[in-house]
């Protein structure tokens, strides 16, 4: 588009309006999945029916306690598919995601939040703790 810097015009893969939804029922599933995913920048979804490498949408998690859904920018990055897994270590059918923040303040805003979450629910020595394992 006209008028936008060069960085925004190069587009390796075509940007879709999908929106994921991400509903977690319980604290616990949610830090879990936070703790061996979300924090490395990423996460894993089980499904059948993945979408293409380089499709880029946007996550909305719903998280107890948070009242507004939690938005963040992902893009697909590999694929664990019928009769061929990339990534064998993950025994699901599914995609692996990246997470694409705005910014480094975006980032670091949405680990805040989490790390709040997380320390309020848990306590500080459980909190530590969980956060040590990797």
């Amino acid at each position: 588009m006209p008028g936008e810097s060069g960085d925004s015009d190069r587009r390796e893969h075509i940007r879709a309006p999908i929106e994921l939804k991400v509903e977690y029922k319980k604290m616990n599933t949610f830090f879990a999945d936070y703790t061996k995913n979300i924090s490395k920048g990423g996460t894993f979804i089980k499904t059948d029916k993945p979408l293409p490498i380089g499709t880029e949408f946007l996550f909305r998690l719903f998280i107890p306690r948070i009242e507004e859904p939690v938005e963040i920018r992902g893009e697909v990055i590999w694929l664990n598919e019928e009769g061929h897994l990339t990534h064998p270590e993950v025994e699901e059918l599914g995609m692996g995601i990246r997470f694409l923040y705005g910014d480094e303040g975006q980032r670091e805003s949405f680990e805040s939040m989490v790390e709040g979450l997380m320390r309020e629910s848990l306590g500080e020595l459980l909190y530590r703790k969980l956060l040590s394992k990797d």
